[in-house]
């Protein structure tokens, strides 16, 4: 009987070693689903961009205007400090023969809301809040 009267502080102890575990667990699935679908939408905003750019006469200005719009569309926040980089110049092999292509990357700063000093440390060297720059880039060939 007096064994049965002190399992009841254990019960609260593993709880509250544990509790913070799976909140941890959860929370993580969450922001990577996050990032994940950040991504998602940097590469479909790249893929936007590259169809437009491989139109003859095409204004890179234009492209990043399709990128932007894609990716506001997408609720992306920092649309307007991404980074996109159009490149008409670029080349790809077509059955062993070089051909023109156009390359659109986009340099995106994502922000993990909750995980900022866990990602830091994954990251290493970084301090703890920076954002991370996730890269998307499409390449068609040039119309």
């Amino acid at each position: 009987m007096r064994r049965a009267r002190h399992e009841g502080g254990q019960a609260l102890i593993e709880a509250a070693l544990t509790i913070p575990i799976v909140l941890l667990i959860a929370v993580g699935i969450f922001e990577f689903g996050r990032a994940y679908q950040t991504w998602e939408i940097l590469t479909n905003a790249a893929r936007e961009g590259a169809r437009v750019s491989i139109l003859p006469g095409a204004d890179p200005d234009a492209v990043t205007g399709v990128v932007r719009a894609y990716m506001q569309g997408g609720r992306l926040g920092k649309y307007a400090t991404a980074e996109v980089v159009v490149n008409r110049a670029a080349s790809i092999t077509v059955n062993g023969n070089p051909v023109s292509a156009s390359q659109v990357t986009i340099n995106y700063p994502f922000e993990f809301m909750v995980l900022k000093p866990v990602a830091s440390l994954i990251r290493g060297g970084t301090a703890p809040g920076d954002p991370i720059t996730m890269q998307a880039s499409a390449l068609m060939r040039n119309e």
